[in-house]
């Protein structure tokens, strides 16, 4: 049985202190690299990731995740590809779990894999984060992106199995990265919502951000992650106000 060969997909914007970290975790174990950066990009994530020989590595305009993502698949060389995205990492235990995978003959067309994130430099065990799979590993063959303008993902033919060991996330590294993304994240649910034809009311100030510092808190047992915790569930119920908040903005500018 001859050995199969995977392929990656990763798309970046002013990824510098990330990029490095997510190839390394793939060199000897992906064969085929696609690397999709975006073309507003201002630091030197293109010039790190040129260091690596053998990375197909493009800047392109952007075209939305979900089809950049797509335009990234179509660039891959082997049918099973494993999404990456450039904050993230694969674990020894994972990198040894995708060895075995190469050397087997699937019998399901993806799996998903638990995500270790990290916030504020601590990894979140609790608050609702772990082990928050996410199908990564799939053949594209049977996969698209779909076009969701926040959180999209893959829309997969046929069942979807597991894999053991998970993947680093190191999602905001400090406050001040949090809320770059905060706004950009915020703005892009608000939105969606508006385009669904969604209004608001004082039950999505009052009640939608309380629940969620409670859930995440208190039912999802955020307290265990420490200071950290707290921040994480705060800022996720100001995170629900401001995408009402912006939702409202845009039913009244509509007006």
């Amino acid at each position: 049985m001859s050995k199969m060969k995977l392929s990656s997909i990763i798309i970046a914007k002013n990824e510098e202190m990330n990029i490095r970290r997510c190839l390394d975790s793939q060199i000897g174990l992906i064969d085929d690299i696609v690397l999709i950066i975006d073309s507003t990009t201002t630091d030197h994530t293109f010039k790190y990731a040129s260091e690596y020989p053998g990375i197909n590595c493009e800047i392109a305009d952007w075209r939305g995740f979900a089809e950049t993502k797509n335009y990234a698949l179509s660039k891959t060389k082997n049918d099973w590809v494993f999404w990456i995205d450039a904050d993230e990492e694969i674990t020894p235990e994972l990198r040894t779990e995708l060895l075995l995978f190469k050397e087997s003959t699937p019998d399901l067309n993806a799996f998903s894999v638990a995500r270790r994130a990290y916030f504020l430099g601590k990894w979140i065990k609790h608050s609702g984060w772990y082990p928050s799979k996410v199908v990564r590993l799939f053949n594209k063959n049977f996969a698209v992106f779909n076009n969701k303008p926040v959180h999209e993902g893959l829309e997969i033919q046929g069942n979807v199995g597991n894999l053991n060991n998970d993947l680093n996330h190191f999602t905001n590294p400090n406050i001040e990265h949090y809320f770059k993304k905060f706004n950009i994240y915020t703005s892009l649910a608000a939105n969606e919502l508006f385009n669904k034809g969604r209004t608001t009311s004082l039950c999505d100030f009052l009640i939608r951000p309380l629940f969620i510092f409670l859930k995440m808190y208190i039912f999802r047992l955020g307290f265990l992650d420490g200071i950290n915790g707290f921040i994480l569930a705060l800022f996720s119920s100001y995170y629900v106000f401001t995408k009402y908040a912006k939702l409202w903005e845009l039913n009244r500018n509509k007006k």
